[in-house]
């Protein structure tokens, strides 16, 4: 007769079970020493809630950009509709029914049809406007561990950015193709732009008490970002956009659209965010500085320049 097999001990196992806080609590303590900017990294992306203000990006960008395309219809001269339309084809390489429809609303001669949905649109793109700037301002903010800037400080900025990202996105069809040079030169074009307006962003909703250097980093990061992305979307959106359109109807672009918005504003937030803690660690610490404006010392801090130099014990004046 074979013997049973003993028992299994399940007494390592559990005290390995036991132990797993302990264990996960030492080898964080040993990634923080090691690598501490990696660690600064993932916390500061915790702390942001990445996923969550990209949705919400992404949601105010669109809620913001379809009236206010709208808008332009309406009432913008017909240089600049054509100008935007041949932008958003680039941007997006749209061809075939997307490209037509869009062409068709820009070129829309019905002025009871063009002045309804303009007046719409223009006031819907105002209500949403502020709500973006509004979005992204706090997410400089949180970034930066900075309180809310007041509302007499901000208001004039939220609309600033938007007009300033609307004469941006006109401006695309040249930048991307290099003023006719080719992508050779509209990259590094597209790269530079990105950064310097990204750069001037966060400075202008942070308000006057913050400082340029800091913010270059983060600037620099979410430039890449979009870089990349804007030209992996020439090889993607085309496809994905006419698929959609042929499964979906016109609905299809929408979703195609809003996908792609996320994932761009994950770009976005993720280098503001990163930015930050490239800024803050060496060696770009001791170049950038703090992100504010140290306050100038007082009257009271600085030494009394009009006293003259102090007598020499045992001296007597005159």
């Amino acid at each position: 007769m074979t013997p049973l097999p003993p028992p299994r001990k399940h007494r390592p196992a559990r005290q390995a079970l036991k132990e797993l806080p302990a264990t996960a609590q030492r080898l964080r303590v040993t990634a923080e020493q090691r690598l501490p900017v990696i660690t600064r990294l993932t916390a500061q992306l915790l702390v942001i809630n990445i996923l969550d203000v990209a949705t919400r990006l992404a949601a105010q960008l669109f809620l913001t950009s379809v009236p206010l395309l709208f808008a332009i219809a309406a009432f913008a001269p017909q240089f600049v509709r054509d100008q935007l339309v041949e932008s958003v084809r680039t941007v997006f390489g749209l061809t075939g029914q997307p490209l037509d429809q869009l062409t068709d609303l820009y070129r829309n001669t019905d002025d009871a049809f063009v002045n309804t949905t303009g007046v719409i649109g223009a006031l819907m793109a105002l209500m949403s406007a502020t709500a973006c700037s509004r979005v992204v301002q706090r997410l400089c903010e949180k970034s930066w561990g900075l309180p809310k800037a007041g509302a007499r400080i901000a208001v004039w900025r939220w609309f600033a950015w938007i007009c300033s990202w609307l004469v941006i996105l006109i401006a695309q069809q040249p930048l991307r193709t290099g003023f006719g040079a080719g992508l050779w030169l509209g990259i590094p074009l597209s790269f530079l732009a990105s950064a310097l307006v990204w750069w001037w962003t966060q400075h202008l909703l942070l308000g006057p008490r913050s400082r340029w250097r800091p913010l270059l980093p983060g600037a620099v990061l979410t430039a890449v970002a979009m870089t990349a992305l804007s030209m992996t979307a020439l090889i993607y959106m085309p496809l994905a956009i006419n698929n959609s359109q042929q499964k979906f109807g016109s609905l299809g672009p929408v979703f195609t659209m809003l996908s792609w918005l996320i994932v761009l504003c994950v770009g976005i937030v993720g280098g503001i965010a990163l930015g930050q803690v490239l800024a803050t660690e060496p060696p770009l610490s001791h170049w950038a500085g703090p992100v504010l404006h140290q306050p100038e010392p007082g009257p009271e801090a600085e030494p009394a320049a009009t006293a003259g130099p102090e007598a020499e014990p045992g001296t007597e004046s005159g």
